[in-house]
Parts: structure tokens; C-alpha cells; sequence
């Protein structure tokens, strides 16, 4: 009987709400590097706001889905991000992730850009339970060098740091 506890326990046990905004930012991003438009536009707030930190916001998906075509196509250029600290608030319905990304892009005398940056989302918990965006944005960034891209690529899809 105890042992049927334990496992009832364990097998239901939810992640708690950080590690479960670090998987969904981890599935946000994995949306954009396989070129999945639906996926990423089911992490979009109705009312979510990207470039939130720049001077032309785009506000709710209808703008944010045609300004971020490309990029999801991965024709304008490749972008990947991987979180890196995920901080919830003390209610558990907003949360703050923030990590590196890396943006490439091959400029008009053909020669390819690599940058890497940090980014940061706000994300919130609707009340059906999933964590949406609502507010993302990230730095300019500055040219790459080999080891911040092997430093990237070492930790993508590292496991949520409490679950480690």
C-alpha cells in the first residue's frame, strides 16, 4: 500500500511552475528551428507584446505573426534561443525567462553575421493552465566567437536546473 502511494505520487507530480515555463521556452524556441508556425503562434497571448523593449512594439499576434515570418521560416535568418534562469512570481502566474540567443543572418556581400545576445520573456499562466507569452524581447546583441557558440550549443535542451 505505501509502495502504491510512493508511485502515485511520483507519477503525478507536476513540475513545479519554473520548470515548467523553462520546457515551454525550450518548445518556443524548438518551434522557430523547425520552421513550425502553428506551434509558435500557440505560444502567443492573445494580447502579447514582442519587441517589447525596442521603439515599434508589436502588439497581439496579427502583427506579430507576419513580422516574424521569415524568421520562422528561416529565411531572413536562423535564430535559436535556449533559456537560462527562469524566475516565477510569488502567485505563480507570471514568470520571467531570460538566456542567450544566437542570430544568423548573411548580409549583402554575402558573407554570414553570427551574433549572440540575451533575451527575455515575459510569460503568463492563462487560466486553462498554459504558460503563454506575453511580452518578449532581447539586446542587440555582438559578433560570436567560437567559444559563445560552443558555450550555446553545450547547454541546448539542458533539463530545468530543479530537475537536475
Amino acid at each position: 500500500m505505501i509502495l502504491l502511494a510512493a508511485l502515485l505520487m511520483t507519477s503525478t507530480a507536476m513540475p513545479s511552475p519554473s520548470c515548467q515555463v523553462w520546457r515551454r521556452e525550450q518548445a518556443f524556441a524548438r518551434s522557430v528551428r523547425e520552421h513550425d508556425a502553428a506551434a509558435f503562434r500557440g505560444f502567443l497571448a492573445a494580447d502579447a507584446v514582442f519587441d517589447a523593449n525596442g521603439g515599434h512594439p508589436l502588439r497581439g499576434p496579427a502583427a506579430i505573426l507576419p513580422a516574424w515570418k521569415a524568421v520562422i521560416d528561416g529565411k531572413a535568418l536562423q535564430l535559436d534561443w535556449q533559456p537560462a534562469q527562469v524566475v516565477t512570481s510569488a502567485d505563480g502566474r507570471l514568470a520571467l525567462s531570460s538566456g542567450p540567443y544566437v542570430m544568423t543572418t548573411t548580409g549583402k556581400d554575402g558573407q554570414v553575421h553570427t551574433a549572440i545576445g540575451r533575451f527575455a520573456t515575459t510569460w503568463r499562466r492563462g487560466r486553462d493552465g498554459a504558460w503563454r507569452v506575453q511580452f518578449d524581447g532581447g539586446d542587440e546583441g555582438r559578433p560570436a566567437d567560437a567559444a559563445a557558440l560552443a558555450a550555446f550549443d553545450r547547454h541546448r535542451d539542458a533539463p530545468c536546473p530543479e530537475a537536475r
